[in-house]
């Protein structure tokens, strides 16, 4: 990660972990639902670049869960508040991540790199803010976001190894 990266993910950091939990619920609402959008543009061009179709597939996948993530924390959120998501002006740093490395879109892999990158990135945060937060509530909801990070993360780094393997061969 540059720097000016760090500093960027650093400042997002700070910024989550002073939201309460009816805001940071709705960060990763909103978050989702931007995620889904990316790694919809990610499998779309994966396609046009004629990767293999679990790749394409993995990343379809993830769009669409990332979605029904969306829609599922959205019922949660309320069924818990019973109003209107509260607007949180923090960026998803997993979308930041992967289009920073989308300015090349011919670059899957580098993209796909990065997309594991976040979702590492991501369990760490949701890990650490877990240990640093006093909130016991809080403290699950981001041990189990980690959880789901963590699967994201193992889910699209097989699909990168496979990707690796495929283009050694060619």
């Amino acid at each position: 990660m540059k720097t000016g990266d760090a500093e960027k993910f650093s400042k997002i950091v700070f910024r989550l972990s002073t939201l309460s939990e009816k805001e940071l619920l709705s960060y990763w609402i909103r978050s989702e639902f931007e995620k889904a959008k990316t790694y919809w543009k990610l499998a779309k061009r994966a396609k046009e670049l004629g990767l293999p179709e679990g790749v394409i597939n993995t990343l379809a996948v993830l769009a669409k869960e990332f979605e029904e993530d969306g829609r599922k924390l959205r019922e949660i959120y309320y069924r818990s508040y019973g109003e209107d998501i509260v607007e949180v002006d923090i960026p998803s740093f997993k979308v930041e991540i992967i289009e920073a490395a989308m300015g090349s879109l011919e670059d899957v892999m580098g993209i796909l790199t990065k997309a594991v990158e976040a979702e590492l990135l991501a369990k760490n945060l949701y890990e650490k803010l877990a240990l640093e937060t006093k909130n016991e509530s809080l403290r699950s909801v981001y041990l189990y976001l980690a959880r789901v990070e963590e699967y994201h993360y193992r889910k699209l780094k097989n699909e990168l190894e496979l990707c690796r393997k495929i283009c050694k061969k060619d």
